[in-house]
């Protein structure tokens, strides 16, 4: 819960984001997040909504496949503003092909293990007292 200046500590967002302090503070080190952290009076890091929200994005790109550089990159784009969309879009498009292509490999693979289970259902209700299936 954000305290009186509506901020949140860096235990607080981790708990918000499920990222851990050390990766919270292994991507301020990066330059991944769009704002600089502020710092109390004792030098705590303080975070806002803002923050909150932008790390949920990072999360995101970065659990579909998109590689800390481009994150990166994408940040410093945000950062600039305006007359930076096409930059953006083209690094989005990018990122969107790599998980279309991540997404059909995982649908044939998929396809294989349901046919497998599909084998193997088969073989267990029609010769669950046979030891060997001969499609291994």
């Amino acid at each position: 819960m954000a305290d009186s200046t509506g901020t949140l500590t860096i235990s607080e967002v981790a708990h918000r984001t499920g990222l851990s302090v050390h990766a919270l503070r292994f991507y301020e080190r990066e330059g991944v997040l769009a704002d600089p952290v502020r710092r109390d009076a004792a030098g705590r890091r303080r975070y806002s909504e803002a923050d909150v929200g932008w790390l949920t994005v990072c999360i995101v790109l970065r659990e579909s496949g998109m590689p800390l550089p481009e994150i990166r990159r994408y940040t410093e784009l945000v950062r600039q503003g305006g007359g930076t969309e096409a930059e953006r879009l083209a690094l989005m498009r990018v990122h969107r092909e790599r998980v279309l292509q991540q997404i059909a490999q995982l649908t044939r693979s998929l396809d294989l293990i349901n046919y497998k289970v599909g084998v193997y259902e088969d073989a267990v209700g029609t010769t669950a007292s046979s030891p060997t299936v001969a499609t291994g």
